[in-house]
């Protein structure tokens, strides 16, 4: 195939992908009703979940929401930091429902409890404008800053990151990094 040809390919694939983006965006406004922001979503998601407000002793307070790649949103739209080691520790990625149970002293303990639907693509790791992020499937997945230090992961480096199955998302989380020979393991 020549090279004019595999550009050719590769501009329709990316009007299709294109085409196919903005399409899904007109469905989940539709299903969502006007103009939606990624809070919107997952406070939307929240809002399915059974409500609980105190722990079994009384004194705690537990909250439900759903992870956005960086922080836990509540039915109420309401931000909860999750720490970085604990999201990439735990592969969260968005869409997971979490618990957060604040403590009488103040301490939040995290604890996934409706994992989304996963995929698994291999991508190349990037860095641009302050922000890591993996090249997979056509599209920037963005990555946490503790999952690249974890897996002592390099620019270049060949990353598997786990991503929703359905849903559209931003954030991906690194489940490995393949070694540098890992050409001759995929064609296997």
């Amino acid at each position: 195939m020549s090279q004019a040809s595999k550009l050719a390919m590769i501009k329709e694939m990316i009007d299709s992908a294109e085409s196919n983006l903005r399409s899904a965006k007109q469905i989940l406004v539709e299903l969502v009703g006007g103009k939606t922001s990624k809070k919107t979503v997952f406070a939307k998601m929240a809002q399915e979940l059974d409500p609980i407000e105190k722990d079994d002793d009384g004194e705690d307070k537990i909250v439900e929401g759903v992870f956005n790649g960086e922080t836990m949103t509540d039915k109420d739209e309401k931000d909860y930091p999750v720490p970085a080691n604990y999201a990439s520790k735990s592969k969260l990625i968005p869409g997971d429902v979490l618990k957060l149970t604040i403590k009488e002293d103040g301490t939040f303990l995290y604890k996934q409890i409706g994992p989304i639907e996963r995929k698994r693509v291999i991508g190349i790791l990037t860095y641009g404008d302050g922000q890591y992020k993996v090249i997979a499937a056509g599209k920037a997945y963005k990555v946490l800053l503790a999952s690249v230090t974890y897996f002592k992961a390099e620019v270049g480096d060949k990353i598997t990151l786990i991503v929703p199955e359905v849903e559209d998302s931003e954030w991906g989380a690194i489940e490995n990094v393949l070694p540098k020979d890992s050409e001759d393991l995929l064609e296997d």
